[in-house]
């Protein structure tokens, strides 16, 4: 199955939801644990196993999740592991975990079911663009098909117990992967993320908690569970992500206007040449010039160049999926030509001809 994901997107990545210039996905993940057993930290491995077990089994016999591809974690090789980290369908602690662990992943990769990370069970759904509450209407309604079928670990006045404190209550994490390339051109992100702290947002990486940005993607999500409601944690981030997506319009506003339109130009143009025809190339070079390009693309300066290539050029040319992609494990070096390569094949190589500049 992997090896056959390699050469595809998943729906997040078609770049076809609300605002999608700006906020690339919308993400709501529920953390849940089995009454039956303790949490995972406190868990034998034979404890490990069994809830691995029996969510499979469960799972199963749910005609909802008939479409569901569930991957042994603990079999995979490390390439396949931080294939899927890559792909946002498990996180860096699952791949990185010890003893029995899985993943059930859906079709569209819309859906991952993650068991034995931090929880028994963490849920999460995906949507294009700025979409919280159709990820909620989703994640919703498959929390209590599978509650149906698992006994939750659950007190009546503090709702979802779960392994770390914050997120006791719902059990939910709502968030917004934000591409913001204006924003760090003028030097207003700092500021702008101070504010967010202030109302008990957090901000983080492309891949969560832990990780660094990377190509000017911040994911902006809600920081403490216990005591609100579903409907006020999205409502909590949903009511700052209009606000976040006009400060970045007004700083692509400020960057194409006047005297800036040039140099606007020359930077994304320099970014496009770059990925065009460089001969060898790192993932970090390639995401912050990738980030250029998409930005120019979303403000006219560059025809002939779709949204859904750029968005599947940032994952495509991760280190795992250019291994997978080229079925074979490459070294630093290797992977540098590979990608450049790579880089060529899907981008127009002669600018003046095959890409409007305006």
């Amino acid at each position: 199955m992997l090896d056959s994901m390699a050469s595809s997107c998943g729906e997040w990545l078609k770049g076809n939801g609300p605002d999608s210039d700006i906020v690339m996905s919308s993400r709501i993940r529920l953390a849940r644990n089995l009454a039956d057993y303790p949490f995972i930290k406190r868990c034998t491995d034979i404890d490990r196993a069994s809830i691995e077990s029996t969510v499979r089994e469960k799972l199963k016999t749910g005609k909802e999740f008939k479409d569901q591809t569930f991957i042994n974690v603990a079999e995979l090789d490390n390439l396949d592991r931080q294939f899927l980290v890559e792909r946002q369908l498990i996180s860096r602690e699952l791949a990185d975990a010890e003893g029995a662990r899985a993943v059930a992943i859906d079709g569209l990769e819309r859906m991952s079911l993650m068991v034995n990370e931090e929880d028994h069970l963490r849920i999460q759904v995906m949507k294009s663009g700025f979409d919280l509450q159709a990820a909620w209407d989703q994640i919703n309604q498959v929390d209590d098909r599978i509650e149906e079928q698992l006994n939750y670990a659950f007190h009546k006045d503090l709702g979802y117990l779960t392994a770390c404190p914050t997120n006791v209550g719902t059990g939910m994490r709502v968030s917004v992967l934000v591409h913001l390339p204006a924003l760090v051109i003028t030097k207003h992100i700092e500021k702008v993320f101070r504010t967010f702290q202030r109302i008990n947002l957090v901000v983080r990486g492309l891949y969560g908690e832990g990780s660094q940005a990377m190509g000017d993607f911040y994911q902006v999500s809600n920081q403490i569970t216990l005591g609100k409601s579903e409907e006020e944690l999205i409502k909590q981030v949903g009511d700052v992500v209009p606000v976040l997506i006009n400060y970045e319009r007004k700083a692509r506003d400020f960057l194409i206007s006047g005297e800036n339109q040039h140099n606007l130009f020359d930077q994304v143009s320099r970014a496009y040449g770059t990925l065009q025809n460089a001969q060898q190339i790192s993932s970090e070079e390639t995401m912050y010039l990738l980030s250029q390009v998409r930005m120019g693309v979303n403000l006219g300066l560059i025809g002939d160049l779709e949204i859904p290539t750029i968005n599947k050029l940032f994952i495509h040319t991760q280190p795992a999926h250019l291994q997978k992609l080229r079925r074979n494990e490459l070294d630093t070096m290797e992977r540098n030509i590979e990608r450049a390569n790579y880089l060529k094949q899907h981008l127009k190589s002669d600018l003046s001809d095959d890409a409007e500049m305006n």
